[in-house]
């Protein structure tokens, strides 16, 4: 087990819920990755990569979060914390929302949340890493305060990873 305190599960604010998975979640999840353009996962799978993600919060202290809008309701996106190309102790920040919901600040809020919940961790840093191409993603993470490290180039493009130090 690592020296840091586990992340809070349920993050609030003012538009959004962040909260743990559910089984029922599946569906969106699988429509939302469908949005990438390489096909629409089998709702199956999903509920296996949900069980999956479960299973990774609880021995890491860290989550990928659902983000469910307060009024509406509905599932719109993920954000959280996870090891991805990084490690337990400085992990990434992720998110993905809807193509229907973006450009309205729902990321921006939503990383915003996880950041605060970063910091009660008690972790003094955290990265991020985008596709070049993705310029909304990237003007998130400068409003949030990451800033440019370096790029690296994979199979899928070039990618920027940035950084930002928690207080």
């Amino acid at each position: 087990m690592t020296a840091y305190r586990a992340m809070p599960f349920h993050l609030e604010t003012e538009r959004l819920i962040l909260r743990p998975w559910a089984g029922s979640d599946a569906a969106d999840f699988s429509a939302l990755l469908s949005e990438r353009g390489k096909g629409t996962p089998a709702v199956d799978r999903i509920r296996t990569s949900i069980a999956e993600l479960l299973t990774a919060t609880a021995t890491t202290g860290i989550a990928l979060l659902p983000i469910q809008r307060r009024d509406e309701g509905d599932f719109i996106g993920y954000c959280g914390l996870i090891i991805g190309r990084s490690t337990i102790e400085e992990p990434e920040i992720a998110y993905e929302v809807f193509q229907r919901v973006q450009g309205r600040g729902y990321a921006t809020e939503a990383a915003g949340a996880v950041l605060v919940a970063a910091v009660a961790t008690g972790r003094k840093r955290l990265w991020s890493t985008v596709g070049a191409w993705n310029a909304p993603s990237l003007r998130v993470l400068e409003k949030l305060g990451f800033a440019r490290d370096h790029v690296s180039t994979e199979n899928n493009g070039e990618v920027v990873w940035l950084t930002r130090s928690l207080p």
